[in-house]
Formats: C-alpha cells, structure tokens, sequence
C-alpha cells in the first residue's frame, strides 16, 4: 500500500472528511437562509416602494383624472432610477408608461405579482418584475407600477458564487487538513506500531514514544509504557524464580535423595527404616511449604483472591495473630509487646492479610534477637484513609542498599542463611500489600528493622 493510500485510510483523515461534509453541509444551510432572507428583504422593499407610488399616483388620479395620472407617469419615467409604469385600457394598450404592453391575462386582475417584461423600445421579455396591478374606473383602465428585480437577481448570482466558491475552498482546505491531520497522526502511529513490532520480537526496554503534548496517544502510551514495565518485571521475576526454584531446590531435592540412597545402603532393620522415613518426610514437608508459598504469592499477584475479600477488623486480626506467637516469644527469651487501635476497619482477605502479619512477626522473632533476648513489638493505627500495621524488632536490620532485594523471591542475606527459612516470607507479605492496594516498606528502627505494612480503609 502506498503512503499516500494509508494516509487516506486513516481514522483521522476519514474523520477530518466527515466534519468537512457536516460542515459544508452547515454552511450551505446558513448561506442559503442568509440568501432567503436578503431576498425577503428586498422584496419587502421594493413592495414598499411600489406601495408609495401606487399611493402618489392615485391621488394624482383623484385630482385630475387619467389625463392627470398619463401627464404625472410621463414625467415621472424621465427622473433617474424610475420604477416602471404602465397605464393600459381594457384591451391591454398602452397609454403611457415605460414597458411594453404585457398581456391581457396578467393584467386583467388587480393584484401583485412576478412577471417579464420589456422596456418601451423592446420586442422581446427579457427581465423580470415585480408589479402590482389596480384597476381604474371599474376595470376600464389598468394601471401597473412595479421595480426591476435584476438587482435581486445580480445579487442572488454573487451569493450562490459565494456559496459555491467557499464550499470549494472549504473542500480544498478540509482536504488539506485532514492530509497534514492523517500524516502527524500516522507518524505517531506508525512509531507506536514499529516499538510494539520490536516489544512482540522480545525486547522489553522498548517503550511506545511520548510526545509530551499530554493528548491521548500520550496519554495511552505512557499507560501502555507501564504495563510493559510490569510485564517485564513480572517475566523477569518468573525469570527469577524459575533460576531461584532450581538453585534453592536443589539443595533439598538432593538431600532427601541422599537420605533415601543412606537408607538403603546402611540401615540395618525396620528402627532405621523408620528414622530414615521420618526424615524424609520432614524434608518432603519443607518442600511442600516452599511450593505453597510459592503458590500463594502466585494467586496473590495475579488477583486470584478478590472475589474472597470482605470487611474485616485489622485490629483484632493482629491482635489475634500476635497471641498465637506469645509462647514463640516466650520460648525464645523475647518480649512482644502488642499496641492496636480499635476501629480499624478494612476490607481484605483474611487467610491472606493474617499470613502476611504471620511472616512478619516470625521473621522478627527469628531474627530480631540480641545476646539478651530482644524486645519485638507490634502495633496496628489508622493513619488518615489508611491502615499501618507496624512489626520493630531491635535485631541487626537489614542495609539500606539490601531493602528492597529481601523483598524478592528466595532471597536471603548472609546472616540468614545459618537460620531455617526459604526467602519467601517478605515475597508474600509485598504481594499481600500490592493485592489489596497497599503497599510495604522497610526502615530503620535505630537499632533494628522497621516492617509496616500499609493497607487503605474501608475498601481494598
């Protein structure tokens, strides 16, 4: 297809088009009304004029009789710009006057009217009139005035020029724009359409251009802009993950083979067979809780779980959660100290939002204690439209620099690997977050980490 082809098959060319016919369409209407009621006005005018001088001639009539009214129109053709007279018998002759005679039939009523005409020294009709006919004496005399309407008609012709010569201009303009209109805007396209080409090929990084004009393909292509951002982080955490799984699996995987493989060389009756068993299982259970996490936050971040929110009480949820980890505490030599507001009313999952305050108080007491216990505190409050509930603890914390990465699958620092865990705790509490249109961050509790997960009031 050629380029001046795709230029007239564009949305934007058709539709510049579109507005040019409405438009000429318009604007005939207008210029044709304006050119009636030019034309009524003239005419009211001239049947004014015709008016007056019926009026003038017929008290001359009255004075003097037709002798009078014959002297009075014989000088009256002599002055400039006279109307046109005709006095006529019965038999259509002409007494006097400056027109040919007309017709018996035309003249044969009294009345108004249109009708052709010739001056005195013409044989032929050529122009128009508009009369007016009166009857003298009974019907023995017909006395016609009435005015040349080539005025009228002249400028009739110099309107329909008019219309016709804007319509033409306006065709060739609307033309003209709707070409330059099609072209900026198939330039645009045509750059979103090659981005899109290279982004289908595999290449994320590409992004649809901004113009920076804010009009709608801007508009469209920075909301486009973001959802490839998100799909490229989302491939890229699968990307992760799948690399994470088989690295952070393997290690288990070739454990529990291992201990099987131990079993079968080295044990000795149905005691060892039993212990080998058992360890396995507990292997195979980690494994397990690792694929459920994993699939939790999968449903979490692909919004599997909205249609099972309601209105819940945060406050007594983490109220809740924080008593099933006082003996936790307890056992660990740690004190946790509990502070919620009540009234606390968000809407939310409640499988969902209790795990994730479940990860972030068993991460605390795991690794938030110091050589003399530690203190892990918790605590819910309503901050404006939204909810915070915050999980300190007065461990080692965590880098600025390493506060968003722990959020990432799998992800453990290097003081965390001699504990138990599979680096997905943090993963689910963010995905929690971004579910219910929250969000998580992670600050400094000077000494020790500052955990608060943030979610909205009333509605997620």
């Amino acid at each position: 297809m050629t380029a001046l082809g795709k230029l007239f098959r564009t949305t934007a060319f058709k539709l510049a088009l579109l507005f040019l016919v409405v438009f000429g369409i318009g604007s005939g209407l207008v210029l044709g009304r304006v050119a009636l009621s030019v034309k009524g006005l003239l005419d009211d005018q001239i049947a004014q004029v015709i008016d007056a001088e019926i009026n003038g001639l017929s008290e001359q009539y009255a004075l003097g009789g037709v002798r009078r009214l014959t002297a009075t129109i014989e000088r009256r053709i002599r002055e400039p710009g006279a109307s046109l007279y005709l006095l006529a018998n019965a038999a259509g002759e002409r007494l006097a006057g400056n027109i040919a005679p007309l017709p018996v039939d035309r003249i044969a009523r009294a009345g108004a009217g249109e009708t052709r005409y010739a001056r005195a020294d013409e044989t032929e009709a050529k122009r128009f009139t508009l009369m007016r006919v009166v009857l003298i004496r009974g019907g023995e005399f017909r006395l016609v005035v009435g005015r040349d309407l080539e005025e009228r008609d002249r400028l009739r012709r110099v309107m329909g020029r008019a219309l016709v010569s804007s319509l033409f201009w306006l065709a060739v303009i609307g033309v003209v724009g709707g070409l330059f209109v099609a072209f900026r805007v198939l330039r645009r396209v045509d750059a979103m359409n090659a981005t899109a080409g290279r982004i289908m090929a595999g290449d994320l990084a590409e992004r649809l251009p901004v113009a920076g004009s804010n009009d709608e393909f801007d508009r469209l292509a920075t909301n486009l802009n973001a959802m490839i951002a998100r799909i490229g982080e989302l491939l890229a955490g699968m990307r992760e993950v799948s690399d994470n799984i088989a690295h952070d699996l393997k290690t288990p995987l070739t454990r529990l083979r291992n201990r099987a493989e131990e079993a079968l060389r080295t044990a000795r009756d149905e005691k060892d067979y039993r212990a080998a068993l058992e360890r396995m299982i507990e292997e195979s259970d980690g494994l397990i809780r690792i694929f459920n996490a994993l699939l939790m936050i999968a449903r979490a971040e692909a919004g599997a779980w909205r249609d099972a929110m309601a209105p819940l009480d945060v406050g007594e949820l983490v109220s809740g959660v924080a008593e099933l980890y006082e003996p936790v505490a307890e056992e660990a030599g740690m004190r946790l100290d509990v502070a919620v507001e009540s009234g606390l009313s968000a809407r939310g999952n409640r499988e969902l939002v209790s795990q994730a305050v479940a990860n972030l108080l068993d991460n605390a007491l795991k690794y938030g204690a110091n050589g003399q216990g530690g203190e892990v505190t918790v605590s819910a409050r309503g901050d404006g439209q939204e909810i915070a509930i915050v999980v300190a603890d007065r461990g080692p914390g965590v880098a600025p620099a390493d506060r968003a990465r722990v959020l990432e699958r799998f992800v453990r620092l290097e003081g965390s690997r001699s504990r138990p865990g599979f680096g997905l705790g943090l993963s689910l509490v963010a995905a929690v977050a971004r579910l219910h249109g929250g969000k998580l961050e992670l600050a400094d509790n000077a000494p020790g980490l500052k955990v608060v997960l943030t979610l909205p009031r009333g509605a997620a």
